[in-house]
């Protein structure tokens, strides 16, 4: 077995690197940001009353700005049709054209009197419409909003229909996913009425519990069939950990869900020096397993290594020699 080349010895190199990159990759990343994530696409129009100051579009009735009703509101039973009246007020000082269409589940059930009404200048014009409940629609709450146009803004004026007849309260938790120190999640309303979630936190670690939020209302309404993802912001996360979330939504009528999610909090430091740590643990291990096994077989050494002998010093011998009779020169006679 030769020793290691200086190829082998790059490539060891190459993938401690690799292993470095993936604990770095693996590591938490911080929290984003929360975004609306609760916002609902109806909402994110003009909502009545809150339009240019030259005219405005809210349910009739109430008189003053202050008693005026947030949203059209109507209660019967499939099969049914139900009549209401929208208000469309021109504070300016030219005639004002204004279209009107229904938008959403309820919205599609709307007609009106006229789809487009001209208001003269400072003046008040109701609108009458109905809304007529299909044979087939399921008890429960329905929702849908009155979009008012005079071509370059919109009004978007909520509906709310309670259909009469049993209605069942359900909701669902689900996708709970960790991510550093923000929690996201999903809640899902999979009955037919409109449900007001409220929402309780609870995260346990290897040693206790990290975090207990007790039950509190969300600010939205979850209109039935409607999905809505939400993010829970969690500043105080650890920093090495192994926790596990626990969610747990509840909504008035008896709707009630859990769900958990799992994370391991590990810093990305300490996660490098100890993957480098190992990597060096097993380079030491297998150089020393490689000298122990060529000594046990008696491999030649490399060359350029020196043996225990060439480092010895060592002394020259010479033979002796036995001195003889001297003998002189010459001949005897």
């Amino acid at each position: 077995m030769s020793p290691p080349t200086p190829r082998l010895r790059r490539a060891l190199l190459v993938l401690t690197a690799a292993l470095a990159a993936l604990l770095c990759a693996l590591a938490p990343l911080p929290a984003a940001a929360d975004g609306p994530a609760d916002t609902d696409p109806a909402d994110t129009a003009r909502a009545a009353g809150d339009g240019p100051a030259d005219w405005t579009a809210r349910p009739a009735g109430g008189g003053a700005d202050r008693d005026a009703r947030p949203y059209v509101y109507l209660e019967g039973t499939p099969g049914t049709a139900l009549q209401d009246r929208l208000a469309v007020t021109n504070s300016g000082r030219a005639p004002l054209t204004v279209r009107l269409r229904g938008d959403g589940r309820a919205g599609a059930w709307i007609g009106f009197a006229a789809d487009a009404v001209t208001v003269p200048a400072r003046t008040r014009a109701e609108v009458p419409l109905a809304l007529t409940v299909p044979p087939d629609a399921v008890p429960g709450d329905a929702s849908g909003v009155v979009v008012a146009d005079d071509g370059d803004e919109e009004i978007r004026v909520p509906v709310r229909v309670r259909i009469g007849g049993p209605t069942l309260a359900a909701l669902t938790v689900e996708d709970v996913e960790i991510s550093g120190g923000t929690i996201r999640y999903a809640l899902v309303n999979r009955g037919n009425a409109m449900l007001e979630p409220r929402l309780a936190v609870r995260a346990d670690g290897m040693f206790g519990t990290l975090l207990d939020r007790p039950e509190r209302p969300l600010p939205l309404e979850l209109a039935p069939g409607r999905r809505i993802e939400r993010t829970e912001p969690w500043p105080d996360a650890p920093a090495l950990d192994a926790v596990t979330v626990r969610l747990r939504v509840t909504a008035p009528g008896g709707a009630r869900d859990e769900a958990e999610a799992s994370a391991t909090y590990l810093p990305v430091a300490p996660a490098v020096g100890g993957g480098l740590l190992v990597l060096g643990g097993l380079a030491l291990l297998g150089s020393g397993a490689y000298r122990r096994r060529r000594t046990r077989r008696g491999d030649p050494e490399p060359p350029g290594a020196e043996s225990a002998d060439d480092r010895q010093p060592t002394t020259e011998t010479r033979p002796l020699v036995k001195a003889g009779p001297l003998v002189k020169a010459g001949a005897e006679s």
